[in-house]
């Protein structure tokens, strides 16, 4: 059929995984697949996702000049999967869109240096062996200007000392500008994107959504750098989600409901969690002056133990701190007597925490009479009197999307 067909462009879709209708990868399958990519004149679109012995075999099939290919996507299914490289005769010149899963890093690959107006590169679970030099990322990045989104994560964590060994043997020299940047998501250790902010510059950035590992304590004065003079990334509203893998805030801006910011960090224990982002809002307080309306949202931490989950009371009160100009404070029920505890005054004075709170926001049957009404009063008599209102509807509740922690697994929608 391929060898008599009309010269139309071709499509090569595969997937076998847990989540695909096909399981196994027959042997009538890849030599079909291995024959259509023998068309390399024709392929503008591969989209492939299978174990890693086939895959191996059907990527040794593209080991030459794909002129019409766009669309890339090449994944092997599970996590453990770490070894597999471009071949080092790979080129696509009209290239678009490329996302690599479970490859080692493609810097140094033909593939990229020619692929000069790629638009979308993704580079997921590279393993912590094959962490790319920064400044080799960044020299990478000099070649993409039309890149409009980024997304590199890693499969866990470098330690601190392994890239300040890197930097030091190979210190970053490079500096690159990407004009069309729009959307920029990292995951990986905090140690490695504040080496690479520094060196980036993206005038059009609307987006930046970083994802940590637990790796305390945390500190980000690049990125506080990086977000104060990128334009676009401010916000006025931030949502805190704790459940029972991670931590997630979401920063959002005035004129739209869509997240410019998200700072998610993996870790079980809800008082972990509030550590961990009270030190990372610390930083960036300088931009939480903007912030008037502060959500609170809690999904249940089945995984923590009871003792896990009671945060102290100086936790709670550091995290808030970071918020000098709140007027409304919405709190999840399972989050109020946290909160209540927190509020209640240890010889501090009234306006010391979240001095221009003006309404605070917990669902109807959540709270009873009493276990605000020392805060209030305080408060009354201080002259800025806070009104707490009941809603019906659940407090904090929103959409989302973002990568879960359980061996970094992709929770959104697949690209394939």
């Amino acid at each position: 059929m391929l060898a008599h067909s009309p010269p139309f462009p071709l499509i090569i879709q595969y997937k076998v995984g847990v989540h695909a209708r096909v399981h196994v990868l027959t042997g009538e399958d890849e030599e079909g697949l291995t024959l259509a990519l023998q068309h390399r004149d024709r392929v503008c679109h591969i989209a492939l996702r299978m174990p890693t012995p086939s895959l191996q075999k059907v990527i040794t099939a593209i080991n030459d000049e794909f002129r019409i290919l766009e669309y890339l996507y090449l994944a092997a299914p599970t996590k453990h999967n770490t070894h597999l490289t471009l071949p080092s005769m790979f080129q696509a010149p009209q290239l678009r869109f490329l996302f690599l899963y479970h490859f080692a890093s493609p810097i140094g690959s033909p593939l990229l240096t020619t692929a000069v107006g790629l638009s979308r590169l993704t580079l997921l679970w590279i393993h912590p062996s094959a962490y790319p030099h920064p400044n080799h990322f960044l020299q990478m990045l000099s070649l993409l200007p039309h890149l409009r989104q980024l997304d590199i994560g890693f499969r866990s964590p470098i330690s601190k000392r392994d890239i300040e060994r890197q930097l030091l043997q190979s210190p970053i020299t490079t500096h690159v500008t990407l004009p069309n940047l729009r959307d920029f998501n990292f995951w990986g250790a905090s140690i490695y994107l504040e080496a690479l902010l520094p060196r980036m510059t993206a005038p059009l950035l609307e987006a930046l959504k970083v994802h940590f590992f637990n790796q305390l304590p945390f500190s980000v004065p690049r990125l506080l750098q990086f977000l104060t003079t990128t334009e676009n990334l401010r916000f006025n509203r931030v949502r805190f989600l704790f459940y029972h893998k991670a931590v997630v805030a979401f920063g959002y801006p005035n004129v739209a409901e869509i997240c410019s910011f998200l700072v998610q960090v993996n870790c079980e224990h809800l008082d972990r969690q509030v550590t961990s982002v009270a030190r990372i809002f610390n930083v960036l307080s300088p931009l939480s002056s903007t912030v008037v309306d502060l959500t609170l949202d809690y999904r249940k931490h089945t995984l923590s133990s009871e003792s896990r989950n009671q945060v102290d009371r100086a936790q709670w009160r550091e995290l808030l701190g970071s918020f000098r100009n709140v007027k409304t404070l919405r709190v999840h029920n399972g989050l109020v007597r946290n909160l209540s505890r927190c509020l209640q005054l240890d010889g501090e004075p009234p306006l010391e925490l979240l001095p221009e709170l003006t309404e605070l926001v917990c669902p109807v049957g959540s709270v009873n009479d009493k276990i605000f009404s020392p805060f209030i009063h305080e408060r009354e008599v201080a002259g800025q009197p806070v009104k707490l209102i009941g809603k019906t509807s659940p407090v904090g509740y929103f959409e989302y999307i973002f990568f879960s922690s359980s061996g970094i697994s992709y929770n959104g929608p697949d690209p394939l």
